[in-house]
């Protein structure tokens, strides 16, 4: 049957004054609203082995399959990886580096500028968490230090694909070299949900952008950021759990 009859019989059962399209019609929707009694002592043990076969089957996989792929177009891995999801599209000749005990979103995007004159980097740090949906487009070199944490659907941006001319632009020429640059994300840095970052921006240790920033210049170290563009809201005072004992005998002394 065609898309168009099964079209034309819906519409035939909902608005037909017809005593049979009226009963198969009333027959239909008792059919969607049908559900099977579910008690509370057999659904949630259902539940959770259902929970714990897709676990298990998920982990094997991504043990078996998706980590070794991933690992095969790396050129260095350290130890610990976690690829969680899938696969990360990765497009362009771009040198990826991980380092150690880092958690990887399967639907993330690792791209890199193929029109440059070097070769694209993009290097990760070790304990670096990248969120799910992130966009990492590498023009020159981008560098996540130690325990960066970027949030789902973020944005590195290192170069924008077309140039500014429109001319050139419709012609299908690349993006020229001065539209792109490097990004780097010092340790500790942490990027919230839906945050972009523009080329040439170098954030320093310890800040925190805010979910949905568009950062266009570089962050100070320590400082709480948001906006667009992103603007330091205030200072943020950080302190070591390895000086706080001796603070605290200080205090007492």
């Amino acid at each position: 049957m065609s898309v168009v009859s099964v079209h034309h019989v819906k519409q035939w059962l909902k608005h037909s004054q017809n005593p049979l399209a009226k009963r198969l019609f009333h027959f239909c929707l008792w059919l969607r609203r049908l559900e099977v009694p579910a008690p509370r002592l057999l659904s949630l043990p259902l539940y959770h082995g259902w929970k714990v076969a897709l676990t298990s089957v998920q982990t094997l996989v991504r043990i078996c399959w998706w980590t070794p792929l991933f690992k095969g177009r790396l050129t260095a891995c350290g130890r610990g990886l976690n690829l969680y999801g899938g696969l990360p599209f990765i497009s362009g000749p771009l040198k990826i580096t991980v380092g150690h005990r880092c958690r990887i979103s399967g639907h993330t995007t690792f791209s890199g500028r193929a029109h440059g004159t070097c070769q694209p980097e993009l290097r990760v740090g070790d304990n670096v968490g990248i969120g799910w949906q992130t966009t990492i487009a590498v023009g020159t070199q981008v560098i996540l230090g130690n325990n960066v944490r970027i949030a789902g659907r973020s944005f590195l941006c290192g170069y924008p694909g077309h140039p500014v001319d429109p001319v050139a632009r419709a012609a299908g020429q690349p993006d020229a070299d001065s539209q792109t640059g490097d990004i780097i994300l010092e340790d500790d840095v942490w990027l919230g949900t839906g945050v972009y970052i523009m080329p040439g921006v170098r954030i320093g240790q310890g800040t925190i952008v805010a979910a949905g920033s568009i950062v266009t210049k570089s962050l100070p170290p320590g400082v709480l950021a948001a906006g667009n563009p992103a603007k330091v809201l205030r200072i943020l005072i950080h302190q070591s759990p390895l000086t706080q004992p001796d603070e605290e005998k200080t205090d007492a002394a």
